[in-house]
């Protein structure tokens, strides 16, 4: 997993650290997902995680948005009696109520409007495997009291359907929401949570475990460079510095799209005024700027954004060949933003070929 920063003609650039050194777990688990703990914090983790893997308790996955509770359940998984057997996850606060028991529990033909054919749900699918409940904290209450029968008897009944079903399957949990909480506004059953509850694992932000922030760009680097047909960037001692300076409020999710972001532009400098401009702690010095610049800060700061966003729009739109829907899908935002962004910005049709 070790590697450094190269220059174009192909040696070590000045002031570049090995910044992805040989992290003491890498565990890959999908092609495009990797469990990677350099931090104590994260080795603690790992370290939960194989404590439990072959019992078939319950386990809820605390922390905030983005710090990776869908890798720890993936690492679970791997490590359990069940690795060979299915893994599935479910957003639960995707769907409303009705939508969501059937994709849980499934439903005979006729159960509701629209159901034209029986359809199994992922309890049946997952028998003898995993089953992710990815954001429970914002499940319905009407399925969490057949969620609870489930953990409890191991058998449920399809919606429309009078007879049960039994099923043998792993539930691991994800929440970022407060559960107490949640359970105080009435929001969350507490029978419930006391059943998800039997092991808990606490994964810590991305701010408070920094050892994992070089080994994660380093990754995060040659993974969407593989995805992108791009050339590898370095990640010199500026950049690092910018990194484990700022705060990431979006945890790795956040950092992914940093290193995408890069990717895109290709500019170091950027790259780190923008996480400058976004409230970095760094105490990088900054540029010096023209007397004429000095007066306006707010409107300064605008300025740059603006013209940061449009270089790494055009680049995005450069890269898909034009393509609006592909680059909005490279820039994480909605199709809509980008159309907004395009005008906002002037980018004509003739910017782009094939826009």
């Amino acid at each position: 997993m070790g590697f450094g920063g190269m220059t174009a003609a192909g040696g070590l650039a000045e002031r570049e650290l090995p910044v992805d050194p040989p992290p003491v777990y890498a565990d890959t688990l999908t092609d495009e997902c990797t469990f990677l703990a350099a931090s104590p914090a994260m080795q603690s983790v790992r370290q939960q995680v194989v404590q439990i893997s072959d019992t078939d308790v319950p386990v809820l996955l605390l922390g905030e948005s983005g710090t990776g509770k869908e890798v720890v359940a993936r690492l679970l998984h791997k490590f359990s009696s069940r690795a060979q057997r299915t893994f599935m996850k479910v957003n639960c606060a995707a769907l409303p109520a009705e939508l969501l028991e059937s994709e849980l529990f499934g439903h005979e033909s006729g159960a509701f409007t629209g159901a034209v054919r029986a359809k199994p749900g992922k309890f049946e699918v997952c028998h003898r495997g995993t089953l992710l409940l990815d954001e429970i904290g914002e499940m319905p209450m009407a399925p969490q009291a057949k969620l609870l029968h489930v953990l409890q008897d191991g058998e449920f009944a399809r919606l429309g359907s009078p007879s049960p079903i039994r099923v043998d399957v792993r539930i691991i949990a994800a929440t970022n929401v407060n559960i107490t909480r949640a359970i105080a506004a009435q929001k969350f059953r507490e029978d419930l949570y006391y059943r998800l509850n039997a092991f808990v694992i606490q994964i810590p932000p991305l701010r408070e475990r920094k050892e994992d922030i070089p080994v994660l760009l380093g990754h995060a680097m040659r993974d969407w460079g593989r995805r992108y047909g791009r050339p590898v960037q370095p990640l010199s001692a500026n950049l690092l510095e910018a990194c484990l300076n700022y705060h990431w409020p979006g945890n790795v999710r956040e950092l992914e799209n940093f290193v995408r972001r890069y990717l895109i532009v290709g500019n170091e400098d950027q790259v780190i005024g923008q996480l400058r401009a976004t409230g970095s702690g760094t105490t990088q010095p900054h540029r010096r700027l023209p007397s004429g610049d000095v007066g306006d800060l707010k409107a300064m700061v605008r300025r740059m954004k603006e013209e940061a966003e449009r270089e790494v729009i055009l680049r995005a739109l450069e890269m898909t060949g034009g393509n609006r829907k592909e680059a909005a899908v490279v820039l994480s935002i909605s199709l809509r933003a980008l159309f907004y962004k395009i005008r906002q910005y002037g980018i004509e049709a003739s910017n782009e070929p094939n826009l």
